[in-house]
């Protein structure tokens, strides 16, 4: 039993990325979901815009992403009136009705900078060390640790 591998051409960027490449489907597919989400922030309150993202389409069904219980509901009593807003596009004509996801935005933690200190006397161990090394990099790796050095106090 032999495995033969298939050889695939490569292909320009411009070609995969247009209409004619093998992402064609996935390339219309988000323009479409892009296009979904301008139409609906379009016609949504103010209030409500940064908090509705489209998130996907699939079995004719639309995806409404939010962050918060209290948009999801508002969509509920909203989805008639939305689902009839976009019927008024021919290429949205399949979409049947929407999947509603609450997915909170949590804000990113950014770790406590830990910052150490290194003593004047370990300075000048380390300064000490780099007059005594013969290979360059090492020296000069001594030296620049050490420079991190407090300052010295001086009475």
């Amino acid at each position: 039993m032999s495995i033969k591998v298939k050889r695939f051409r490569a292909q320009p960027m411009s070609a995969l990325l247009s209409g004619n490449g093998e992402l064609k489907g996935l390339m219309r597919m988000a323009s479409l979901i892009e296009h979904a989400q301008h139409e609906l922030r379009t016609h949504l309150p103010e209030e409500v815009r940064p908090h509705v993202f489209v998130g996907g389409y699939r079995e004719g069904k639309l995806t409404l992403i939010t962050d918060r219980a209290v948009w999801l509901t508002w969509l509920r009593y909203e989805q008639s009136r939305l689902l009839a807003l976009l019927h008024q596009h021919r290429e949205f004509e399949a979409v049947l009705g929407f999947h509603f996801k609450v997915r909170p935005v949590r804000p990113l933690k950014t770790p406590a900078r830990c910052v150490r200190h290194l003593p004047t006397h370990a300075a000048d161990e380390l300064s000490s060390c780099a007059r005594d090394i013969d290979n360059p990099r090492l020296k000069q790796a001594l030296e620049r640790l050490a420079s991190h050095a407090e300052p010295h106090d001086t009475e």
